[in-house]
């Protein structure tokens, strides 16, 4: 049996922030989290100066360490983009393919289970934006590759063996029955990039829409007689809801009207990271357009907004200056909630016996110093 003890200065539990605690582990799952006096004197132990969390859990990751998902929908491509979050705290992810073409998303489908299978740390499923979205919203995507969810997309959406689909679509789109045959195959969907109203919206969430991708962006806004697509979000209790909190997509203001609509066990932190996280490399091309980062901003020379250039770590200091939380608040929306939109509360996302040993080392200025997926250490 492989087993070890953390002692960090304190640890954030279910129940908090806890001091003089030692997080046994065992085979790569948590075994205890008992009083360090307590700790069993034969087992190795590490002292760890700073905060042990939960790892993060990105929903929504479109390339990092200088790799696009899309240019590199390949095995090699998740696995550079998985390293360089992992030093900013994210130790679970979905590697997010922005609109292609079908056969792109064929070879990122592919490339993402077999890096499951091949037990690529960290890895837990795929996040397809698009290409069933709304020209209206379009955002930074492509409106040449968009096109209607048939019964062959859905065949396609459906086909990962392995690990979590989460799919972004427009829900006025949809031809009707569409969106529930995807949940009824076990894919996750998200409304996002929609021109909707807010019935079109609640329409969806009756044939079982889960949530919304980055809230407030490419979405019709919420207005006093046209509710739109954010007003259906912010009125659905059990929905989820993507937030990019850079600065940048949402106003602080904004963020606080969510947190107080929602609560923030409904709100889950995403990066919508692109190349840049991670990389000296400031811009790159998407679809043939050149974006730039500057200033914390990805955009493209129109001045439209191409993902971010954030880190999971970044989005929690974020939260908890921009929207009043605490930090452990801001730690959960980064953990726990997005890990049970995947339905994977029993697996991961806090720090909790018989959960996986997904975890983090933050010091008092919120840098990331180590993390762990399964119990094995970045370092």
């Amino acid at each position: 049996m492989n087993r070890s003890a953390l002692l960090p200065t304190r640890v954030l539990t279910p129940q908090g922030f806890e001091a003089d605690r030692c997080v046994l582990v065992e085979n790569g799952v948590i075994a205890a989290v008992i009083a360090a006096t307590a700790c069993p004197p034969e087992v190795q132990r590490r002292e760890l100066e700073g905060d042990l969390l939960p790892g993060f859990i990105d929903l929504q990751v479109n390339g990092g360490g200088g790799v696009l998902f899309n240019d590199e929908p390949t095995l090699e491509g998740v696995a550079a983009i998985g390293q360089a979050h992992r030093s900013y705290g994210t130790t679970g992810y979905l590697p997010t393919l922005i609109s292609d073409d079908l056969s792109v998303l064929e070879e990122a489908i592919a490339a993402v289970d077999a890096a499951i299978e091949g037990g690529l740390p960290g890895v837990l499923g795929i996040h397809l934006e698009g290409p069933f979205l709304n020209p209206e919203r379009k955002g930074i995507h492509d409106p040449s590759k968009f096109r209607i969810l048939d019964e062959a997309a859905i065949e396609l959406l459906s086909s990962l063996k392995r690990g979590k689909t989460l799919v972004t679509l427009a829900p006025e789109l949809a031809p009707p029955g569409a969106i529930r045959a995807l949940v009824g195959r076990g894919v996750i969907v998200f409304a996002g990039h929609t021109a909707g109203a807010y019935e079109d919206a609640c329409a969806g969430l009756d044939e079982g829409t889960r949530g919304f991708t980055h809230l407030f962006n490419a979405m019709t806004p919420l207005g006093s007689r046209a509710p739109g697509v954010v007003g259906a979000a912010l009125d659905a209790p059990d929905a989820w809801c993507g937030l990019i909190v850079d600065g940048h997509h949402v106003h602080p203001a904004a963020l606080r009207l969510a947190l107080a609509a929602k609560g923030a066990e409904r709100l889950a932190l995403v990066s919508d990271a692109m190349p840049t996280v991670g990389s000296a490399r400031k811009e790159f091309t998407l679809g043939g357009r050149r974006i730039v980062a500057r200033d914390g901003r990805c955009t493209a020379a129109d001045g439209t907004l191409a993902g971010s250039d954030l880190d999971m770590a970044q989005a929690v200091r974020n939260a908890v200056t921009m929207m009043g939380v605490s930090l452990e608040t801001a730690v959960r929306m980064a953990s726990a909630v997005p890990s049970a939109v995947l339905g994977l509360g029993r697996v991961t996302g806090a720090i909790a016996p018989g959960l996986q040993a997904d975890l983090a080392l933050m010091d008092a200025t919120g840098s990331v110093l180590e993390t762990w997926i399964a119990g094995r250490p970045s370092r």
